[in-house]
């Protein structure tokens, strides 16, 4: 599984990263990094429930 990020539609609003905090960060300029971009299997459902959750559909999963 790979998670990835649409930085144009992104808006940060960090959704994600309270979610799965181990998958997703805020950086200082407020950009979404993707730290674990093919995230553990105890973190699947997480990582796509914050997939889901995106405000903006920023967010894809590839399996």
């Amino acid at each position: 599984m790979e998670v990835r990020v649409d930085p144009l539609v992104c808006e940060a609003n960090a959704v994600c990263a309270g979610l799965a905090p181990e998958v997703f960060e805020l950086d200082d300029d407020d950009n979404l990094e993707v730290l674990q971009p093919h995230p553990p299997a105890e973190l699947v459902d997480r990582v796509r429930h914050a997939v889901r959750s995106c405000p903006k559909a920023a967010l894809t999963l590839t399996e």
